[in-house]
């Protein structure tokens, strides 16, 4: 630590031995960091210019040793010896130190809705910055609290070069004696709700802070269930310091209630709880070192276990709770049971069994109605203020690690709060609807200092059955016993009903298999079935399309023959062409032809024969010529098929 000590001083210039500590302190005592954090290595130290040390100087440097620097006009032979010289040479080697230039740090200040970025010189003072943003900000110096600094709250007259500051640093400015003005806050309302607020909460007892970001939308409440979280301190035990005057109703938000920002300074503790001034009774006394002794813990008083003794005994609960278990007369129930797990959770704490919400009906279909393997117990806890037992069995019982954890993993647990004989005899209703007025009736006959009361109801093939009634004066031993030995009656039932479920699964697997095969057989035969049908209608289709060209060609043929001019006779006085056609059959066509007659007359002759026009072509034997390319109306004399010539036809592609 000595050589880092010296090394940093000789480096730095610094003379103040309790300044460099404190340096090398805030840098985690990396020497590297420490002096750069004072000379960045584009003002300063230069390592590029002065190579690493030798072993010798290495040696030097961990015993500490410390010889003179040699001068400028030593050899080169001679490095310098000490580890002072060889990682921090003097201010006035100039081989390894250039010229220090003035270095500039960058501020980020931020003053409610605003923004001011400022860049000063290092030998600037604390006073100046707020001098810049008394121009800026049109606050006066005097109002002005600049806080942000790391080493905390500083004069104005410190100089920032003795705070060794980091390049970059984020303040802001707080001014307690100036308010906000009314047209400020209105307008800017919605952005404090989107903006972040740091509660750097002080725990008094434990002597701890907590450095926590809340938006500004969170209300005071939720802020103060989230310290019971961090504290164990119940929020009706929480004591606080630093709330502004504003600030009086817990159900308003951050944004409104008046406290600083962007930081704002709270602290807490447990509220002391008064003297009881009445007495437990007996009976209670007797209860209190039952559950002490089940526990193996001594204690004086609930106090030990997060609640007052008013809470704990039932005494004064009208006075001190600030609302009921569960609304009288809600119409929904799982609205009541949503504000039942509230209330339940702000007076005994997060860990308690997962109320379920909803009716007591679905409660039952989830637990009884699935399938076998995923069927559980159904628990119905039914809460009672006015018992003596109730905050024990909830705080001792209900929120029992080994508990909520037996419970979440094996019931489906319901609740519901009988204080109010409204809800008790809706209760009742319920009860007889599901369970029959046995169960209905059991439940009336417990006195109040009987409840709490916790039902086990197990769902059976004809009707549900209550395995067991655990009353308030028991112990976490006997309820876990107690639990698990209705568990093992509901596993031997479920495993039975597993199998039977298993066996009819399989029947029924069976049973759709064949049903299956069976359509599959049917599908395919309708397939094969319709496929024939629809194979024969195209044959009938297609026989009656070609039946029906074959008499159009006949009708054509025969108007076509009927059309024919007569043939001519061999002596005839005029110009004959007689003509033998050879058919692609092999058979020969002989006409005779008026040589004025039309080619047409030739082409409607071939087409009387069976060869129309359209599918065959005419061609003469030698020279190769295609007649029916020549024009129709031309004489047989003008297609020099006269006197006589020889064709054949030919079918067309």
């Amino acid at each position: 630590m000595g050589c880092s000590l010296k090394v940093e001083m000789a480096c730095t210039g610094i003379d103040n031995i309790a300044e460099a500590i404190t340096l090398l302190e805030l840098n985690n005592w990396d020497l590297v960091a420490a002096i750069n954090g004072v000379i960045p290595q584009e003002n300063g130290i230069l390592q590029s210019m002065y190579g690493p040390p030798s072993q010798s100087e290495a040696a030097d440097a961990a015993a500490g040793g410390a010889v003179p620097p040699t001068s400028s006009s030593s050899s080169s032979s001679s490095p310098p010896s000490s580890s002072t010289s060889a990682f921090c040479p003097s201010v006035s080697s100039s081989r390894h130190i250039v010229e220090r230039q003035p270095r500039m740090l960058n501020f980020r200040v931020e003053y409610r809705q605003r923004t001011v970025e400022l860049v000063l010189e290092e030998g600037s003072t604390v006073g100046e910055i707020k001098q810049i943003l008394e121009t800026e900000l049109a606050v006066p110096v005097s109002k002005m609290q600049l806080k942000g600094w790391k080493s905390g709250d500083v004069s104005d007259s410190t100089v920032l070069r003795s705070l060794h500051l980091p390049k970059n640093n984020s303040l802001y400015v707080l001014t307690p004696d100036i308010a906000p003005t009314a047209s400020t806050s209105k307008n800017s309302l919605q952005e404090s709700l989107n903006q972040n607020f740091l509660l750097i909460i002080s725990h008094r007892e434990a002597q701890r802070d907590y450095s926590l970001n809340f938006p500004g939308s969170r209300t005071i409440q939720e802020v103060k269930r989230n310290i019971s979280d961090l504290t164990n301190i119940p929020v009706r035990h929480q004591q606080w310091e630093g709330w502004p005057a504003s600030a009086s109703d817990d159900s308003m938000t951050l944004a409104v209630s008046g406290i600083s920002y962007p930081c704002h300074h709270l602290s807490v503790c447990r509220r002391s709880s008064p003297a009881n001034s009445q007495e437990p009774t007996e009976e209670v006394r007797t209860y209190v070192h039952m559950v002490s002794d089940s526990e193996g813990d001594d204690f004086e008083d609930a106090s030990e276990f997060g609640v007052d003794d008013s809470e704990m005994f039932g005494m004064g609960s009208s006075t001190c709770r600030k609302s009921p278990m569960m609304p009288e007369n809600s119409e929904n129930e799982a609205d009541a049971l949503l504000h039942f797990t509230a209330e339940f959770s702000s007076r005994y704490g997060e860990t308690h069994p997962m109320f379920y919400i909803g009716s007591l009906e679905a409660a039952s279909q989830e637990a009884f109605y699935g399938k076998a393997r995923d069927r559980k117990l159904l628990a119905i806890y039914l809460h009672n203020d006015d018992s003596v037992l109730s905050n024990v069995f909830c705080s001792q019982m209900m929120c029992a690690d080994s508990i909520v954890s037996y419970l979440s993993q094996n019931f489906i647990t319901w609740a519901w709060d009988v204080t109010k004989e409204a809800n008790k005899a809706r209760l009742l209703t319920m009860c007889t609807r599901h369970f029959g007025s046995v169960v209905t009736q059991t439940i009336r006959t417990y006195k109040t200092d009987q409840f709490p009361l916790l039902l086990i109801v197990m769902g059976k093939r004809t009707s549900n059955e209550v395995l067991n009634v655990i009353q308030g004066n028991t112990t976490v031993d006997e309820l876990m016993m107690r639990l698990m030995g209705a568990m093992e009656i509901f596993t031997a039932q479920q495993q039975e009903d597993i199998k039977d479920e298993d066996e009819r699964e399989a029947r029924e697997t069976v049973k759709r298999e064949q049903d299956e095969a069976y359509r599959l057989s049917l599908e395919a035969d309708r397939k094969k079935r319709e496929a024939q049908e629809r194979e024969e209608a195209e044959q009938v289709r297609l026989e009656q399309m070609r039946k029906e060209q074959e008499e159009e060609k006949e009708a054509i043929r025969l108007s076509l023959e009927q059309a024919l001019p007569p043939e001519p006779d061999e002596d005839s006085a005029e110009q004959i062409s007689k003509l033998r056609i050879r058919t692609p059959s092999g058979e020969f066509l002989e006409r005779r032809f008026l040589g004025s007659c039309k080619l047409q007359v030739l082409f409607d002759f071939v087409a009387s024969k069976g060869y129309p026009f359209e599918e065959f072509k005419l061609l003469t034997t030698f020279p190769r010529r295609n007649i029916t390319q020549l024009d129709p109306g031309s004489t047989l004399l003008e297609a020099k098929l006269f006197p006589q010539e020889t064709l054949f036809l030919e079918a067309k592609e």
